[in-house]
């Protein structure tokens, strides 16, 4: 046996000359992520612990939409609307505007909580959802905590100023990487500008999207924005550009337009400054590696997650992928059975490995013909 070890390089061409990653974003904190290879590319102290404002209802859309796709609640189901959640629908609230009385539906509910920003629709999905919005605080918080957000706590559905509802744009940054990856469905609803409410004893009321992005040629599909006194601005934003995404959240905008500015700016920076690289996808055939004694004499290996890098442009040659293995390996080999691994460098530094698995089993060949192979082994080397 050896340790036979092939080299695969990217060989890509400089695309672009290099852009300065020094960037200055005008906000209290900020993050930036590539969504597919889940790469922070920005971070501005996005530890500090910040009032997540109306981004709270990210977290209010995401309760709906996991018990929706749990089948414990659908679109169709209707609340009927307390005075709790009614006396939210007047002026100085960012509401619906809904009665007391109402059977709203859940999609109703959530096109209010989406796109108009509606307090009072974030009361009555929770009251719908838990009995008390105190309740579902408690739900918000425990999936939180299962998300992996360490500094968050909630403590209502509407992100109404509270001391004790607290969040950081790292902790943004993963409850709305897990909307989008686990809901795309519903993501949609965050990209959607205007909403009409068809109210009882009135009028419709046609309310616009908050999220300045949407406006813009970026690409930005969402998703929320938030203002309090004591914050100032915040903007949790994404694009897709090219089947690319990224996510930014930034908290401590001084203005609405230094908000949408400085978020354009940060997204653009990403967009312009990196490159994402697809090295492999969950399942699919990679390659091939020699196989010793067996009725086959090579066997496809795979790995069992997508592999995307993001590389800065004008240095992705720097970028190298190796496929590792002792071999050729043994006969027999199970299926999906470990036997060697994927390793990715980037300048020499090892930037992440993962393991090689066999794509179908090779039995071992019977006493002849193992004899003979390995004659043949020692005479010519032939494996």
């Amino acid at each position: 046996m050896f340790k036979k070890i092939f080299i695969i390089n990217l060989t890509i061409l400089f695309l672009s000359s290099y852009l300065s990653a020094n960037i200055q974003i005008k906000a209290r904190t900020a993050i930036l992520q590539d969504f597919l290879s889940g790469e922070i590319l920005y971070e501005k102290d996005p530890d500090r612990s910040i009032y997540p404002a109306s981004m709270t209802k990210i977290m209010t859309s995401i309760i709906a939409f996991d018990l929706i796709k749990s089948g414990d609640l659908s679109l169709e189901d209707k609340f009927i609307i307390s005075e709790k959640a009614w006396r939210l629908s007047t002026a100085g609230y960012s509401s619906m505007f809904i009665m007391v009385g109402d059977e709203v539906t859940v999609e109703n509910l959530l096109r209010g909580i989406i796109v108009a920003s509606g307090n009072d629709a974030c009361i009555a999905l929770a009251e719908g959802i838990a009995g008390t919005e105190e309740e579902f605080s408690i739900l918000m918080t425990m999936k939180a905590k299962e998300l992996g957000m360490e500094n968050t706590n909630f403590t209502n559905s509407s992100g109404i100023n509270d001391p004790d509802n607290y969040s950081t744009v790292r902790d943004i940054l993963i409850m709305s990487n897990y909307l989008i990856k686990e809901h795309p469905e519903y993501y949609k609803l965050f990209s959607e500008t205007e909403f009409t409410w068809e109210r009882t004893g009135g009028d419709p009321i046609t309310q616009g999207n908050r999220n300045p992005l949407l406006y813009k040629n970026l690409g930005a599909d969402g998703i929320k924005t938030g203002y309090l006194a004591v914050e100032k601005y915040s903007l949790a934003s994404s694009l897709e550009k090219n089947g690319r995404r990224l996510i930014a959240v930034g908290s401590g905008f001084e203005t609405k337009n230094s908000r949408s500015r400085e978020s354009t700016k940060l997204l653009t920076y990403g967009i312009t400054n990196f490159d994402l690289i697809e090295i492999a996808k969950a399942n699919k055939s990679l390659d091939k590696v020699d196989v010793w004694l067996g009725k086959e004499k090579q066997v496809n290996v795979y790995v069992n997650e997508d592999i995307y890098k993001t590389i800065k442009k004008a240095q992705k040659r720097l970028l190298k992928v190796s496929i590792n293995y002792i071999g050729p390996v043994e006969a027999p080999i199970k299926k999906d059975q470990i036997i060697g691994k994927l390793n990715i460098s980037y300048n020499d530094n090892m930037i992440g490995e993962y393991d090689l698995l066999a794509a179908n089993e090779v039995k071992k060949v019977n006493m002849f013909s193992r004899l003979m192979k390995s004659i043949n082994y020692l005479i010519w080397g032939d494996v």
